[in-house]
């Protein structure tokens, strides 16, 4: 069996209009948005706009369990600093305010967000916090479904470093 003719059109050519194409292909398909990653529409906020806000507020007011907790107990600081630090980079991440580390002073009155009632030890405080961690991050990652790509994969993502912070908590209330 002869190999056929050579075809007159080039080999580079085609090479050529198949890659112009797959890149204008892809052009086309970046610039088209999905109607939830858009704005909100009517005024109202889009549904990825009220989650990132109530996960800033849930960040900020676990901040504030720490705050309590460090206040409390002192000798906790040196041990919740850094998971303090990475729920207030969370804040920060769903677009809330940054929080500077406040000094406990006894007649300032509690924050609306702080835990009703003061915990007896430092168990216990850790135990509070370990449940606050674990309880927002299975409300985040129940929320997943509901929001839009990178909004989700910032919740995933945040929800994963709240159960581990959870496990932290749970191993010091040993």
């Amino acid at each position: 069996m002869p190999y056929p003719p050579p075809s007159r059109i080039p080999a580079g050519t085609r090479r050529r209009s198949l890659l112009a194409s797959a890149a204008g292909a892809a052009l086309l398909a970046g610039c088209s948005g999905s109607s939830q990653d858009s704005g909100s529409t009517g005024g109202s906020p889009s549904v990825a706009e009220k989650a990132r806000a109530r996960a800033a507020r849930d960040s900020a007011g676990l901040v504030e369990r720490y705050d309590a907790a460090i206040a409390a107990f002192p000798g906790l600081a040196e041990h919740l600093a850094p998971l303090r630090a990475e729920v207030v980079r969370h804040t920060e991440a769903f677009g809330g305010v940054r929080k500077t580390t406040r000094k406990a002073s006894p007649t300032a009155p509690p924050s609306p967000s702080a835990p009703p009632s003061a915990p007896a030890d430092e168990k216990d405080a850790l135990t509070g916090l370990a449940d606050a961690e674990r309880a927002l991050s299975d409300r985040r990652t129940a929320a997943l479904l509901e929001v839009p790509g990178e909004l989700a994969r910032l919740m995933a993502s945040v929800a994963a470093a709240g159960a581990v912070h959870a496990y932290l908590l749970a191993e010091g209330a040993r």
